[in-house]
């Protein structure tokens, strides 16, 4: 099928993850004749997902990413700042935001 559409797979990047709840893992998949390695987890489009289709390790990652920013950015949303409340409120919906709200519709 690579060959019919001519597109080649970058062979660096595939691993197999078996989403289901039973701890039996499916036999072993191939690209061009290399198996691709298992793994628990994975990061598709900045989602990460666990064999169980649980969402611990998504949350976990991003209340990370939130806590970082959020440290970055308090010396100028603390109360302390001289920033108008509505300059604040435009820093918390362009820079923080967005981390927490994206991938919410799934």
């Amino acid at each position: 099928m690579v060959k019919t559409w001519r597109m080649k797979a970058n062979e660096t990047k595939p691993v197999q993850v078996t989403f289901t709840l039973n701890k039996m893992t499916c036999p072993p998949v191939k690209l061009n004749n290399d198996h691709l390695p298992q793994a628990d987890e994975v990061k598709y489009l900045g989602i990460q997902r666990d064999r169980r289709l649980t969402w611990r390790k998504h949350k976990t990652t991003k209340r990370k990413q939130l806590d970082l920013k959020l440290r970055n950015l308090y010396w100028i949303i603390s109360r302390k700042s001289q920033l108008s409340l509505e300059n604040k409120l435009l820093a918390y919906k362009v820079i923080l935001k967005p981390v927490w709200t994206y991938g919410i519709q799934l």
